[in-house]
């Protein structure tokens, strides 16, 4: 998507910014640790990169950035431009004060023949909420319950991060969550993406790969997709 792509090459232009970015974080192994702490240069290269696509934005619809505090939702959504128009939901595993949890034994959310493999905690969670022991839920769930079952699921199991639920267009929370719309016509298609970091040491993960074989397993029994 065009504005995904801006996020990225907009943050990969600021990297020499941040000392040479990679070199940075090569220097310092503990930015790779899930201590929150070691966050703040993540959140800093995100916020820098968002700072600046916002005000090419306001820039392109004509406002001063200084004034932007009084443009109204209504007013932003009939003006925004199309690339802000992108029927794009993202569900994230926390806050972004937080990391996600990777998990070496996700046989306790009830996963798709989980064999006692490594998982991420969100990714786990949502499938226990809508495919535990490969059944779909007798009731329907809107968005609202299905987020908060998993935040209710990972706070119980003990952990802290908060799952966020993201739209690029506001959507009604309280109608039925479904990752392919009731009105979609045509072939289903998804890209499936998980990234074990593997030699990146400290920072290798080992969940990331089975998350993307359980998802897989899930959108093709239940919402139809092929091989």
């Amino acid at each position: 998507d065009t504005t995904i792509l801006q996020v990225f090459t907009k943050t990969l232009s600021l990297l020499p910014k941040f000392k040479k970015g990679k070199d940075l974080l090569r220097s310092h192994p503990i930015l790779y640790t899930k201590n929150q702490q070691t966050m703040g240069f993540f959140n800093k290269l995100k916020n820098a990169a968002s700072k600046a696509i916002k005000e090419d934005l306001l820039k392109s619809m004509g406002i001063d950035d200084a004034d932007d505090g009084g443009m109204t939702r209504d007013e932003f959504e009939a003006n925004k431009p199309d690339e802000l128009r992108k029927d794009i939901r993202m569900i994230s595993g926390c806050a972004d004060r937080q990391t996600s949890a990777d998990v070496s034994n996700v046989s306790s959310f009830q996963l798709p023949d989980p064999a006692g493999r490594a998982g991420g905690a969100c990714t786990s969670t949502l499938l226990k909420v809508l495919y535990a022991d490969e059944r779909v839920p007798e009731e329907d769930l809107s968005f609202t319950q299905v987020l908060e079952q998993m935040r209710r699921h990972l706070k119980e199991g003990g952990y802290s991060q908060i799952p966020q639920l993201t739209s690029m267009n506001p959507i009604d929370v309280e109608a039925k969550f479904d990752l392919v719309p009731e009105t979609a016509t045509g072939v289903r298609r998804a890209v499936m993406i998980g990234i074990n970091y593997v030699g990146d040491e400290p920072g290798e993960l080992s969940g990331c790969w089975n998350d993307v074989l359980n998802m897989k397993k899930y959108i093709m029994d239940v919402h139809g997709f092929e091989e």
